[in-house]
């Protein structure tokens, strides 16, 4: 099985890449720590120099909340994506952005002889989005040594790219009846319920 999971910040992504990935013992592919292992100065050590060449050029569009360009985005997702065993099950979080980028992953996964099986997208409202992401750090925090991301005008930025970015992407999988609509403005076990619910298993 391989899933991609769609959403804006805040949406919940993380947390149901994560329940999933337990609930059918298969890996996770998070783009965040994708991002963060490729800035990491560890990579040239452990022998993943082409991660930390990706890395320097992504970093100045992460610090500062824009979206990073999809040459290196699809860029990353292939290096890391071959990195797996064909046959392997697993679910892609934080990634595509962009249609582009998600036609992008379907040719990569031709080239790979894999196939993505649905699209599920997170469906909460912008209000939302950037309360759930303004809470995840209390506010004496936020503001002295939070990370760029966890700024309000950062995650506010971040929601506005994201509605303009995101139905174009619906549309894509929509058309290739791949698309699962999920209401994520619900408790973490009755959104991974209705997930599961339709994908059929019980």
């Amino acid at each position: 099985m391989k899933l991609v999971i769609l959403g804006g910040s805040g949406a919940g992504k993380s947390t149901q890449a994560q329940r999933l990935c337990r609930y059918f013992d298969i890996s996770l592919i998070s783009t965040g720590e994708t991002l963060r292992e490729a800035m990491s100065k560890e990579n040239a050590l452990d022998g993943y120099s082409e991660l930390s060449d990706l890395g320097r050029y992504t970093q100045p569009y992460v610090e500062t909340g824009e979206l990073v360009p999809d040459e290196m985005m699809i860029e990353l997702i292939r290096v890391h994506l071959t990195k797996f065993d064909v046959n392997s099950s697993w679910v892609l979080e934080g990634y595509p952005r962009t249609a582009f980028q998600a036609e992008e992953l379907d040719f990569l996964l031709d080239d790979l002889g894999q196939k993505l099986d649905w699209a599920i997208y997170l469906q909460v409202p912008a209000a939302v989005m950037v309360s759930r992401s303004l809470g995840r750090l209390p506010p004496a925090l936020r503001s002295a040594q939070s990370l760029p991301d966890d700024q309000p005008e950062i995650v506010q930025r971040r929601v506005e790219l994201f509605y303009d970015r995101t139905v174009p992407i619906l549309e894509y999988y929509d058309r290739r009846r791949r698309l699962l609509t999920i209401n994520g403005d619900q408790s973490p076990e009755l959104v991974q319920q209705n997930i599961l619910t339709l994908l059929s298993i019980p």
